[in-house]
């Protein structure tokens, strides 16, 4: 078993969320009673917040370190402004505290950011960068304004001074995703459960990725480092068929950017294996972005650690691929130190 592995989508949760005036409801996500065995709901429940158990769950697994984010949908499902600036920040000292502080040898974070307001996002980010020793940000998909129905994607102009800020803290963007809105989920209908991890999560985060490569995002900001987890949400396998058929689309329909998709994919992402250990799906997301643009993780407690690790131990792949995208890939993105 290879030892010394770094995790990136390992998700946390503390009852403290809604001590902020957040509403924690919105917190199920992916583990919404109603569509999962009660047992699974429980033990995913106690995990995000238990670090001994999370431990134990490393070592038997032989992961050295874990970078924790808030469990979706977090800060991003908040509409009240001033509530999610304040819930965002107080998580993220939470975090520093309850695991950081305790294990700063076996812990690393990313910082949650209220895109709400998106001065005081930048803000949030430098601070916890700087004084707290985050490594970058978690942001799960579109914030909420207002209400639960009205969305602000990355790509729109607001958010463009947020992305300054990070390209000039050099640190990367972990894109998570979070289900449609409300009013967009005709489609799941009779089929809720879809909506979620199942399906909905990776068909909306591909869509909002998209919308990022299109916007010329990466062309205004090249230095950009995007994470993207399950494998690239199916774009190393969907991306072809888009890139051949804008080639047939009207100038003024798509997109300002500059360089066919996928070469934005190979040069400013980075694909993790979160919580989709199928093999013939590594071997394209390789094929399509090298494994210098790969990296390990498991996406707990949603997936376990031992399901993850034995399937990453089997892979028929190279020693050497094997320790980039088990650490090295890892410790040279977030630059750590052990």
């Amino acid at each position: 078993m290879m030892q010394g592995k770094i995790a990136l989508e390992e998700h946390f949760f503390l009852p403290s969320f809604a001590a902020y005036g957040a509403d924690p409801s919105p917190l199920d996500g992916a583990t919404k009673a109603h569509n999962y065995v009660p047992a699974y709901f429980a033990d995913v429940q106690k995990r995000l917040g238990d670090r001994s158990l999370r431990l134990r769950d490393m070592d038997r697994c032989g992961i050295e370190c874990m970078v924790l984010s808030l469990t979706q949908p977090g800060i991003q499902s908040i509409p009240d402004r001033a509530i999610a600036v304040e819930t965002a920040k107080r998580m993220n000292d939470d975090l520093a505290e309850r695991f950081l502080s305790a294990h700063p040898n076996r812990f690393a974070g990313f910082a949650a950011v209220a895109l709400q307001d998106v001065s005081a996002a930048g803000d949030e980010l430098q601070r916890a960068i700087s004084k707290l020793g985050f490594k970058g940000v978690m942001i799960n998909g579109y914030t909420n304004i207002g209400d639960m129905n009205t969305a602000q994607y990355l790509d729109e102009p607001p958010v463009w001074d947020f992305w300054a800020r990070v390209e000039a803290l050099d640190v990367p963007v972990y894109l998570h995703p979070r289900s449609p809105l409300p009013n967009q989920r005709r489609v799941y209908e009779g089929y809720p459960v879809l909506a979620d991890a199942p399906w909905g999560f990776g068909a909306e985060t591909a869509v909002h990725t998209l919308r990022l490569m299109l916007s010329g995002l990466f062309d205004r900001f090249p230095r950009l480092r995007v994470i993207l987890g399950h494998q690239g949400e199916g774009l190393p396998f969907l991306l072809p068929r888009v890139e051949s058929r804008l080639r047939h689309a009207s100038p003024e329909v798509r997109g300002r950017q500059l360089k066919p998709v996928t070469s934005y994919l190979r040069e400013n992402f980075y694909l993790t294996t979160a919580g989709a250990f199928r093999t013939q799906a590594l071997i394209d997301t390789l094929l399509e972005v090298g494994s210098d643009q790969v990296l390990f993780s498991v996406d707990y407690p949603y997936e376990t650690v031992q399901e993850q690790s034995d399937w990453f131990e089997s892979l028929p792949i190279s020693v050497d691929d094997r320790l980039k995208i088990g650490r090295t890939n890892a410790r040279r993105l977030l630059r750590l130190s052990s």
